[in-house]
């Protein structure tokens, strides 16, 4: 049985084993297991590869960026950007790769228009580090906000009209609006959302979380991480199965 799973802490709502159990159906793959790792210390990950069934896994929060020591080899992006979501493993080694970088950029795209040259990046973690390796490639400028006052970045009180008046794109990175603690969203200043501005959710448990919803009420274009972690999941299996 070759075994395929997600590495994080807390899986209780994990969007990859049903995706992939659904998979495995719908395309009749047998021989293949999909299983939750819920390891709250990354150190918990030397004996689960002791497994040789386990052809590979992809990461969530919180180890992203602390699975990096274990890996043999990472491809560029992963180097670059300091964090990895998907590991093949291959003769009991770990190589690592970065498919948030393709998901993002996919599901991104498509209701970019001219005007959207600056972004905000709400948050600081793994998934930041994909949104950001994307941005520069697409030459948009960024800032990360965060709630501590940082060189060169913003932090949430600091957001004004004026702010948001030159950053059309909001990205959140963050966990915050996430089932079951819809009501939660990242604190920036709402009422000066416009229909000119690009609100981009990495959540997709609700599908409108209250980011969006507000965002929603304003005229701004909306987009949840749905289709991102479909994109995603299908590269992490192309990953996994190539010879």
């Amino acid at each position: 049985m070759n075994k395929y799973g997600i590495l994080g802490f807390p899986l209780s709502h994990s969007f990859s084993q049903k995706y992939f159990h659904q998979k495995f159906l719908k395309e009749g793959i047998e021989n293949a297991l999909f299983e939750n790792y819920e390891i709250a210390d990354i150190a918990g990950v030397s004996s689960l590869i002791q497994d040789p069934d386990l052809k590979g896994f992809c990461i969530t929060i919180p180890h992203k960026k602390n699975i990096l020591p274990y890996l043999s080899e990472s491809t560029d992006a992963v180097k670059k950007m300091g964090a990895c979501n998907c590991v093949n493993i291959r003769n009991g080694k770990l190589f690592g790769y970065n498919t948030d970088v393709i998901g993002f950029e996919k599901s991104f795209i498509p209701q970019l228009k001219s005007h959207d040259t600056k972004a905000l990046i709400l948050g600081t973690g793994g998934a930041a580090a994909a949104v950001q390796f994307v941005l520069e490639k697409l030459e948009i400028d960024y800032k990360f906000v965060s709630r501590n006052k940082t060189a060169g970045n913003f932090s949430y009180e600091e957001l004004d009209k004026n702010i948001l008046d030159n950053y059309k794109i909001i990205i959140n990175c963050s966990p915050l609006g996430t089932f079951p603690k819809i009501d939660e969203k990242p604190p920036i200043p709402y009422q000066f959302i416009s229909s000119a501005h690009y609100l981009f959710d990495l959540v997709y448990n609700p599908p409108l979380t209250k980011f969006l919803s507000l965002g929603k009420e304003k005229g701004a274009r909306v987009q949840n991480g749905y289709e991102m972690l479909k994109i995603q999941a299908e590269e992490n299996w192309r990953i996994w199965n190539k010879t």
